[in-house]
């Protein structure tokens, strides 16, 4: 199976979606195989070639040629039947499922000290608490996965179906620091991990790095780990996060310039050797640690191709790049759309979360003359260091953009909605468009890199 086979654009975050047991089908193309052999959306596919299916890697992988028999159940009668399915070269087979697992969710069976997940309010939905530590997930959505829950038919079946990259969370390396961090399965997916390596799978690591615990000469073991494997192609290093409902931390390296700046210190040997051998940086500090040490980020060379993007590893020197390239380049249309709101007596308003807020506000400042800039919403509903704009809320954003919002264009970042269009406190997009409306706005939703922003107000103003 192909690395990207089967794999999401990003994960579905705390869906508000009842998980459904079986490969449910939600659409059907038409004029594909599964369209010809009158398969409909509604329909339960129970299993492949005679493999139930546990997951959409079973569809992959049992569906890889050209033919296979399928049983599928109808709730419209009741009834199971068989049916086959052709296809020509390169041709999909044309199924849609609900979700890429059939079979629920592996949850986690850790303990971890920094775990977000008990640091939310009390109040918040039941979803946002399912800790999930799915090794498929890994595979199909890039999540992180700690790899202790991990059996070993699990193991024999990511080593035969070739399931990498895997995206694995290591944290730390000595038993008695990762028992302490992680649990009393610690060592388990230590155990797992060195496995993949021996088997050549391709791995991204991540650290979740907490002052005081794993920092310091514990990381530079697991440093030193890391780098005899060459399998692991990329370490990621995220400073911990907490929020005001955290019972056991008030602080992190988002207080601590120099604590930042010992950490950038730290990497920096194993970056400079990796370039010297590999070609490649492959250890590679979040974002936060160059805002928290009072850095500049480095080169877009250094982040490898950005295999950890997502993880936030990149993302403000990949904007900067983009903002450089598109006032070199589209001068003409930056020109236009200044024109255009001055000419309407208007205003872009870009919503983001406050540790973005310098870089975005920045590309603005270049071409709008004041006619575009930022709104840092501040987020008082997790609080502690939280800043980043994936975790802004409604009732934050509501309660902090202006009542008057007359002549506005109010610019939504995509990344504070799941994929039903809901925010982490639980309100709709449909909902926030609506009270942007009724306070004289006009909202629009886009990603949040400086190209899509651009495209999203061009085309509002018909440029």
């Amino acid at each position: 199976m192909e690395a990207g086979e089967g794999r999401l654009k990003r994960a579905d975050y705390a869906s508000t979606r009842p998980q459904a047991d079986g490969a449910w089908i939600q659409a059907v193309e038409d004029g594909s195989p599964a369209w010809e052999a009158g398969l409909e959306p509604g329909m339960r596919v129970d299993a492949i070639n005679g493999h139930p299916l546990r997951d959409l890697i079973d569809w992959r992988w049992e569906g890889a040629d050209a033919y296979c028999e399928l049983e599928v159940f109808d709730p419209d009668d009741g009834q199971s039947y068989s049916c086959e399915l052709e296809r020509e070269p390169g041709q999909d087979w044309g199924v849609e499922f609900t979700d890429v697992l059939f079979d629920g969710i592996r949850t986690c069976v850790n303990a971890c000290q920094f775990c977000f997940m008990r640091m939310l309010p009390e109040d918040a939905r039941a979803s946002l608490s399912l800790r999930d530590d799915d090794y498929r997930l890994s595979f199909l959505q890039g999540n992180f996965v700690t790899l202790t829950n991990v059996g070993d038919d699990d193991l024999e079946r990511i080593v035969r179906c070739r399931l990498e990259p895997m995206n694995v969370s290591i944290h730390a390396i000595s038993p008695e620091v990762r028992r302490s961090l992680i649990g009393p399965r610690a060592m388990r997916g230590v155990e797992v991990l060195e496995r993949l390596c021996e088997a050549g799978l391709e791995v991204h690591g991540q650290i979740v790095l907490c002052a005081g615990i794993n920092d310091g000469d514990e990381l530079r073991r697991t440093l030193d780990w890391v780098e005899e494997r060459p399998n692991i192609s990329s370490m990621a290093l995220v400073p911990m996060g907490y929020t005001k409902y955290s019972k056991q931390f008030s602080e992190s390296f988002s207080e601590d310039v120099e604590a930042s700046r010992a950490v950038v210190r730290l990497i920096e040997p194993y970056q400079e050797r990796a370039r010297r051998e590999l070609g490649r940086t492959r250890f590679q500090l979040s974002d936060e640690f160059y805002v928290d040490a009072e850095l500049p980020v480095p080169p877009a060379e250094t982040y490898d191709g950005y295999p950890q993007f997502y993880d936030g590893i990149g993302m403000l020197r990949s904007f900067l790049d983009e903002a450089d390239e598109l006032c070199r380049t589209q001068g003409g249309l930056l020109s236009g759309l200044r024109s255009r709101l001055e000419e309407r007596g208007m205003r872009a308003l870009v919503v983001c979360g406050e540790a973005a807020e310098p870089t975005i506000s920045s590309f603005f400042e270049r071409w709008s003359a004041g006619r575009a800039g930022c709104v840092a919403i501040r987020n008082d509903y997790y609080g502690g260091d939280v800043n980043v704009t994936g975790l802004i809320v409604s009732c934050d954003l509501l309660a902090q953009l202006p009542q008057d919002l007359s002549f506005t264009v109010v610019v939504l970042p995509e990344v504070m909605f799941n994929f039903d269009k809901v925010t982490l406190d639980g309100d709709s997009q449909a909902h926030i468009l609506d009270e942007i409306r009724s306070r004289g706005g006009l909202p629009l939703v886009s990603q949040s890199s400086p190209g899509t922003m651009v495209a999203a107000l061009a085309g509002t103003f018909g440029l």
